[in-house]
């Protein structure tokens, strides 16, 4: 089947939500490779915030959709010169078929849309396997690390000490 990358809108929030929560928080998180579960309580982003990221100026969240189901999606904010990628989800039971890869792509294209010379991102320190992933396709750690101070329960409580990590793909290529 084929598929399509264009952007969200407000009206995809709720599906959203459930993708980007079915990825990373609960049981059904566990079918894929990239679940928080087993590193937070709680839900990961709600259909509010999602509407509110999609309204945030310079952002943009990209969706990957196959029939009229959305099966991945990926936020990008302009940031000077870089762009930030982050909610990369895809659907988990359709986790390593080359979604998130194709993602990534459209993320490129758009930073170069953007003039953005660099896509940077960051990563819990202690998710080696998806740090890996980013490596094999170009990211490289910079070697910087930042609080993970998230102060909203609605968006996970953590059940131990995390930080992120900075990855980063320069576009000058």
């Amino acid at each position: 089947m084929s598929f399509v990358i264009e952007k969200a809108s407000i009206d995809d929030a709720a599906e959203l939500d459930k993708l980007v929560n079915s990825a990373y928080r609960g049981e059904s998180s566990k079918q894929g490779w990239t679940t928080e579960a087993d590193l937070l309580d709680g839900t990961r982003t709600d259909a509010s915030a999602i509407q509110d990221v999609i309204k945030t100026p310079n952002t943009t969240v990209l969706k990957y959709i196959e029939g009229n189901e959305i099966l991945g999606c990926v936020e990008l904010r302009k940031d000077g010169s870089k762009l930030y990628l982050g909610m990369l989800s895809v659907k988990p039971n359709l986790q390593g078929k080359g979604i998130g890869k194709e993602l990534l792509k459209a993320a490129e294209v758009e930073a170069k849309n953007q003039n953005s010379t660099t896509i940077y991102m960051t990563v819990i320190s202690i998710r080696k396997e998806l740090i890996e992933w980013y490596i094999r396709h170009g990211y490289r750690l910079t070697g910087e690390k930042k609080p993970f101070a998230f102060n909203d329960p609605r968006f996970g409580q953590p059940k131990q000490q995390l930080e992120f990590v900075v990855l980063e793909k320069s576009l000058n290529n």
